[in-house]
């Protein structure tokens, strides 16, 4: 059992990578289906008012601390993390795990053609590493019933014991919750952009920006059209929630 930090109501794994690692690679020696996601502050605001979006934080095998905002509310909060435990960080652990174990992998999702270019590279840095498939689902898949009917075919057919899942979130997560007891996927991960960057379709900001909680910044300056809404307004609720419950915290305490 690990620690579990309650930031903004949301429970997160308090686990250093290696751990997230050695968890992952429980899950897939267990061989029954389950799944990981990797929050940030933009799912933590999203998961205040989505319902099913919460549901697949409360069925996940672990919740991991995407993203340095988190890092910072657990120790403003008192419940301190061990790290940051990135989902791209993880994607390239998963691999070299699987590579390691004999452990097959699929990559779902990406920008076109990157899922392909990723595996690639992915064999090439991991030898011995295999793709068991790789498939980049049209827009809108999810709700084509016969679209969604080939995805999870493709999947089960390669028989993976990993899945990686890069179709953006909240989108991965309840397209992951509907279906892993179906896939029959030991893990499935949601991965966000890891296969893009896997892939150099996307390109990772430096590790300093990483380490100082600036990837934000660099991922705006890249797609600001499409980010700025997120960034400048949507995640900035993040720190009133922190706010909000250190103050209801403090005030719970002075009560009792």
């Amino acid at each position: 059992m690990t620690v579990k930090n309650n930031i903004c109501h949301v429970l997160v794994d308090a686990v250093s990578l290696p751990e997230a690692v050695a968890a992952v690679d429980h899950l897939v020696s267990r061989r029954e289906p389950s799944y990981v996601v990797t929050p940030n502050a933009d799912h933590i605001v999203q998961w205040q008012e989505d319902a099913e979006f919460r549901d697949c934080y409360a069925d996940a095998a672990l919740v991991l601390p995407d993203g340095m905002p988190l890092v910072w509310a657990g120790k403003f909060l008192g419940q301190p993390f061990k790290e940051r435990v990135a989902g791209s960080d993880l994607f390239f652990e998963a691999c070299a795990l699987a590579a390691q174990k004999n452990y097959r992998v699929f990559l779902l999702g990406g920008k076109k053609g990157a899922a392909e270019e990723a595996a690639l590279r992915l064999k090439t840095r991991f030898p011995g590493l295999t793709i068991a498939g790789t498939y980049c689902p049209p827009m809108g898949f999810e709700k084509d019933a016969r679209e969604n009917a080939k995805v999870l075919e493709a999947v089960r057919a390669a028989r993976p014991d990993i899945l990686l899942v890069g179709l953006g979130a909240p989108k991965q997560e309840k397209w992951i919750r509907r279906h892993y007891r179906q896939l029959e996927v030991p893990v499935s991960l949601a991965v966000g952009a890891g296969i893009d960057f896997a892939a150099g379709a996307v390109k990772r900001a430096p590790a300093w920006m990483q380490k100082t909680g600036l990837e934000w910044l660099w991922r705006l300056c890249l797609e600001p059209a499409r980010l700025w809404k997120r960034y400048l307004v949507r995640d900035m609720q993040f720190f009133w929630l922190a706010l909000r419950q250190k103050i209801e915290e403090r005030n719970h305490g002075m009560q009792t």
